[in-house]
């Protein structure tokens, strides 16, 4: 696994009691701001001002808005890249581990909202070395998620062509998350996952032919029957209304 490309410590050099809930405290304050507001229409001074405390206070554990926003976004990217990282003695089939593995990406997704969108939303606002560590993860969960897929398409439970396109098809689901998802929403956590989830097994063709749709069956032409007269109704409601 690659290093972190971050380490929060601004002036911060030795730990001290509740160093770490202060930090926490600031990365809460500044998730809802880069939420609301974006990385770019976000500055120190709005998180200072949200905090209630002074700049030497957020200074003491960050060295800059972009360590903040990268510390924040660090962890649901590491919980999600590496969901595949299974134990050696863990003797599942392949397509156990890789059903397994989408249902933690997309609870882990969700889990972290609304930071783990943010890669999604602000590409242009990471660093170098942040960008290096987040690709070098991304590409160990691609090569483990093909393998397994292949290995359980040889096995009949899962029925695709482009290895590559049905892993990148079924880690779409919860990385357009961004675009519409809201924790208030009509399905709650728990039916979220399972719906994406399902969906995710879908785009893998999970069953493989033996669960095909089954072509739909030919029309049979009916007796003719007579069309009773036709009575006055009242106008339909506008669309729209129930």
């Amino acid at each position: 696994m690659p290093k972190p490309p971050v380490t929060p410590r601004g002036r911060q050099r030795l730990p001290t009691a509740g160093s770490d809930e202060k930090r926490e405290r600031i990365l809460k304050a500044a998730e809802a701001l880069f939420d609301r507001n974006g990385y770019s229409h976000t500055t120190m001074e709005q998180i200072v001002q949200a905090l209630g405390v002074t700049k030497p206070f957020v200074y003491y554990y960050f060295r800059n808005k972009q360590e903040i926003f990268e510390t924040l976004c660090w962890a649901p990217t590491e919980a999600c890249f590496t969901v595949l990282d299974f134990a050696a003695d863990d003797t599942r089939p392949a397509h156990e581990k890789a059903m397994d593995g989408l249902q933690r990406l997309i609870a882990a997704t969700i889990a972290h909202y609304p930071a783990a969108f943010f890669p999604y939303r602000e590409p242009q606002a990471f660093s170098p070395a942040y960008m290096k560590a987040s690709r070098a993860l991304a590409r160990q969960f691609y090569r483990q998620l093909c393998a397994l897929l292949e290995e359980g398409r040889a096995s009949g439970h899962f029925d695709f062509r482009e290895t590559r396109i049905t892993a990148q098809a079924a880690c779409s689901l919860p990385g357009f998350l961004y675009h519409w998802y809201r924790p208030d929403g009509r399905l709650g956590t728990a039916e979220m996952v399972a719906e994406l989830t399902h969906l995710a097994g879908r785009v893998l063709g999970l069953g493989g032919a033996r669960a095909a749709t089954p072509a739909p069956r030919p029309r049979t032409a009916s007796p003719a029957k007579k069309t009773p007269a036709r009575r006055s109704r009242p106008a339909a409601e506008p669309p729209g209304k129930a």
